[in-house]
């Protein structure tokens, strides 16, 4: 069976519709897809409705990632299997979205000083029916004003320190866990290789997820180096933690695909273990 429990949509910084991306889970095979849009239940029914004209079997997942702050860090908590009709949760995210309305309209200030004009209103108008985000800001210097790649979009204007650079301020990880898990959910904390971390700090931040209540943590996703996925994997054992694979997808590239390479460690138990999913051929 193959399974992947991270992937994005045009509601947040993908790059493809709900129905797109269902259609491309199903051309890549998988079995079971989550979808967790950035602080944004919205693409969910759209993909429901996709998948219900589908001839083959695909369960689709619930899911959200939500944006936290963990000692100056942005960490990022995923969400599997909510209740997108829960009040509480729902509530919850539409703070995240003005914090990110209010990030938005600062980045846009610190553009125009660097001389690029009308980049809220261009960010927003790229971002369609979605949230947004940095990402976006960066695909219009790419497409838009010569910067050569969205690496070179953040590592000259957009990430930490940068000139326009804006801090968003985000709540504390053990706010969005609690929300997860009052909706019925599974915290994931995702990507635990991707953040600017030693591995000192990766060992303290597991420690203080799990301490929160914390029930998963990502252990397969594209770009992991054996090493760092030895500790992440020694962590999830460490702390009782589940584990969840995700190719935090975002549109089709060389580097990520949907499905490929999300294996986890036989001795882990999956995040998945007592889902009732149907049988997958």
């Amino acid at each position: 069976m193959k399974i992947d429990l991270h992937s994005h949509t045009k509601f947040s910084d993908g790059h493809l519709t709900p129905e797109e991306l269902v259609l491309r889970a199903h051309t890549m095979q998988v079995d079971v897809l989550a979808i967790t849009d950035h602080d944004t239940l919205a693409g969910l029914p759209l993909a429901h409705q996709t998948q219900a004209k589908q001839k083959r079997v695909m369960t689709i997942i619930n899911g959200v990632e939500i944006s936290t702050a963990w000692h100056g860090f942005d960490i990022h908590i995923v969400g599997l299997n909510v209740d997108v009709e829960d009040a509480s949760l729902n509530g919850f995210l539409a703070e995240q979205s003005a914090i990110r309305k209010e990030r938005a309209v600062k980045i846009g200030e610190k553009l125009q000083k660097c001389g690029f004009d009308g980049m809220l209103e261009k960010a927003v108008n790229l971002a369609g029916v979605g949230q947004v985000t940095r990402a976006h800001f960066a695909r219009v210097l790419v497409n838009e004003y010569g910067v050569a790649t969205m690496d070179a979009a953040f590592k000259k204007y957009l990430g930490k320190g940068k000139r326009a650079a804006v801090k968003a301020v985000w709540p504390g990880m053990e706010q969005a866990i609690s929300h997860i898990r009052a909706a019925g959910g599974q915290a994931v904390l995702a990507h635990p290789a991707h953040y600017d971390i030693t591995a000192k700090w990766l060992r303290r931040l597991v420690n203080d997820f799990a301490h929160h209540g914390g029930q998963a943590i990502e252990t397969a996703f594209p770009g992991i180096n054996p090493d760092k996925q030895k500790l992440i994997n020694e962590l999830a054992s460490e702390h009782n933690l589940l584990a969840s694979a995700g190719s935090d997808f975002h549109f089709p590239s060389r580097w990520t695909e949907l499905g490929r390479n999300l294996g986890i460690a036989s001795h882990l138990k999956p995040v998945w273990h007592d889902w009732a999913l149907p049988a997958h051929q």
